[in-house]
């Protein structure tokens, strides 16, 4: 599903050390990853990378096998919206909308995903509030302004957006950054249960260490820069 090799990332030609420095990295389908390491160690610029939104300085990324840093910016630009669901820290919702018109717009860029949401449900917002349901946000709660929801339930929004249409990759970046220990547990729960229905590879990055015995597979990039084995 996911590889890397020799990839080596700056900002510019002139920075002493690289930011990302990976010799070798592969990812299953429908693995669950729990991607940790300190802040400053490079771990969003590791998922903008996977997303496409930046290219290595060299080495090269394949996803489902095709290479994406020799796809050209609009290439690349669909392939994420085709291929990628991505959970933001802060969500990045649109707060003038309804749960279910912000989720609807993780289809909005994408006819593969639309037609994939419209194989579980009659119409894109039906499966909008399918998701919202699964995820546990109530039918009273989908169609008010999503900036009167709480954090755990706009949360719970941005996670059906990044599932809607069933993308193969699913990229949860701090998604619980805000929330307390027990909260952050059931969420995570909610999300495996949403991508084991898909069959998508979850990457979950966090640097909240207590997450990491939720997961079948955990990858320090502390550990995976320094060339020793990094998965646990």
């Amino acid at each position: 599903m996911i590889t890397l090799e020799n990839v080596l990332f700056k900002w510019h030609a002139k920075q002493p050390e690289p930011t990302i420095n990976i010799t070798k990295l592969d990812i299953d389908q429908g693995e669950h990853v729990f991607l940790h390491g300190p802040s400053g160690c490079g771990k969003s610029t590791l998922l903008s990378l996977l997303a496409g939104v930046t290219v290595p300085t060299q080495g090269n990324i394949q996803l489902l096998g095709k290479a994406i840093n020799q796809l050209s910016n609009s290439k690349r630009d669909r392939f994420r919206a085709d291929h990628i669901g991505y959970i933001f820290q802060n969500f990045n919702l649109l707060p003038y909308l309804s749960p279910i018109e912000n989720v609807t717009l993780g289809c909005q860029f994408s006819k593969q995903r639309q037609k994939n949401a419209l194989k579980n449900s009659a119409t894109i917002a039906a499966e909008a509030s399918r998701l919202l349901t699964a995820l546990g946000l109530n039918d009273a709660l989908q169609h008010q302004a999503v900036a009167q929801l709480s954090i755990g339930q706009q949360q719970r929004v941005a996670a059906a957006r990044a599932f809607i249409g069933s993308p193969e990759i699913i990229i949860a970046d701090e998604p619980t950054s805000a929330l307390d220990t027990q909260n952050r547990q059931a969420f995570v729960k909610l999300l495996f249960e949403q991508a084991n229905a898909a069959n998508s590879t979850l990457i979950f990055v966090s640097h909240d260490e207590t997450l990491q015995t939720l997961f079948t597979r955990s990858i320090s990039l502390v550990e995976l820069q320094g060339g020793t084995d990094a998965t646990h």
